[in-house]
């Protein structure tokens, strides 16, 4: 295939998956012989840059606009992305994260990358159905990359999303720099450990994870990584004294570098009540970490396959996930390559070459 320019763009490179995975994505398609950049809206970086690979920010997100925030003020925003996104000529643009901005440009080849299930996120109706109009308002009409088949098809069949069309694209993945940023020095636990890495708020629902691993009854200790609202952790660190279970489960803060944590765990959990593909599963993969999951919307099933399909459990069911983390602690499971090939680069980034 001819080499193509490709141009990402995102609000900022703070915090989570969604900034880790455009990042390797961007680079392993430059590493492929693309022309890649990625424009930032505000000086803000968390994650390790990719040496050779071009970051540019633009500068559009200020304090006042921030406190400005119109429709005006968006559509000014949106010209000066447009402005260089002309002076860069792209084949394709990428907009993640920042959309309610970017829907305002009209670059002929623009997709829209959706990274979670807006369908499973509100329990409260008129949230809910305020979520889905803002779905349908921005990306009517639309080129959309779903980061799963399961939020592909809950765009359309339950959020009603009429895009010109919906892709559903994997997150691509290499092995070899996991299991090199695993291998690098850090200060472990002692012995084996159960780790959990999830943002320290509701959604990702710990309160699940400590009643089932309380019910599992198993003295492998558990360790929780991760930062979030003061509030949040707080209400997190009741529940484990009031559950009895300050001895066996450790706070890690936050880390850049998880991976010599993800590497040394005996299995990874996952309790959220969504995800839209999560990563951590997949990077546990990766480094031949098995998984315990809830089949949550709208990802781990698509990773749980084959056996392991035995460690994915309804997300009602804390019974069933006490018992899969009891089981993985009598006996874990072995992961090898085909367990996560679907997600490899060579699997997955022709897909973004064709768009």
């Amino acid at each position: 295939m001819a080499p193509k320019r490709f141009a990402f763009v995102i609000a900022d490179l703070y915090g989570g998956g969604a900034e880790k995975s455009l990042l390797y994505t961007a680079d392993q398609l430059r590493q492929r012989g693309h022309a890649v950049i990625v424009f930032t809206l505000r000086e803000r970086i968390e994650h390790r840059i990719p040496e050779g690979l071009t970051i540019e920010n633009l500068g559009v997100v200020t304090p006042f606009t921030k406190a400005t925030t119109t429709v005006l003020t968006e559509k000014w925003q949106a010209r000066k992305i447009a402005r260089a996104l002309e002076a860069w000529r792209p084949d394709v643009v990428i907009s993640c994260a920042c959309d309610r901005i970017t829907r305002h440009i009209r670059h002929p080849n623009l997709y829209f990358w959706l990274k979670s299930d807006v369908s499973a996120k509100f329990s409260d109706p008129k949230k809910r159905d305020r979520a889905f109009d803002k779905v349908r308002r921005f990306y009517g009409g639309r080129q959309v990359i779903a980061v799963s088949h399961g939020v592909k098809e809950n765009l359309e069949h339950v959020v009603g999303l009429e895009a010109q069309r919906i892709l559903a694209i994997y997150n691509p993945y290499e092995r070899a720099p996991f299991v090199a940023m695993a291998a690098e020095p850090t200060e472990l636990p002692d012995g084996e450990f159960f780790l959990c890495v999830a943002a320290l708020e509701p959604r990702k629902r710990h309160d699940r994870l400590l009643r089932a691993y309380a019910e599992s009854g198993v003295a492998t200790p558990l360790v929780i990584m991760g930062k979030g609202k003061p509030e949040h952790e707080a209400a997190i660190r009741r529940q484990v004294a009031e559950l009895g279970l300050e001895e066996r489960v450790t706070f890690a803060g936050y880390h850049k570098n998880p991976y010599p944590w993800i590497a040394a765990a005996k299995a990874m959990l996952l309790t959220s009540d969504a995800e839209g593909l999560p990563r951590v599963l997949i990077e546990a993969l990766l480094l031949h970490t098995p998984v315990i999951s809830v089949d949550c919307p709208s990802g781990p099933k698509e990773i749980l396959t084959q056996e392991l399909a035995d460690f994915l459990v309804a997300p009602e069911n804390e019974k069933g996930l006490a018992d899969a983390i009891a089981r993985m602690d009598q006996a874990p499971i072995e992961i090898e390559e085909r367990h996560y090939r679907p997600f490899l680069k060579e699997s997955v980034l022709p897909q973004f070459e064709a768009l």
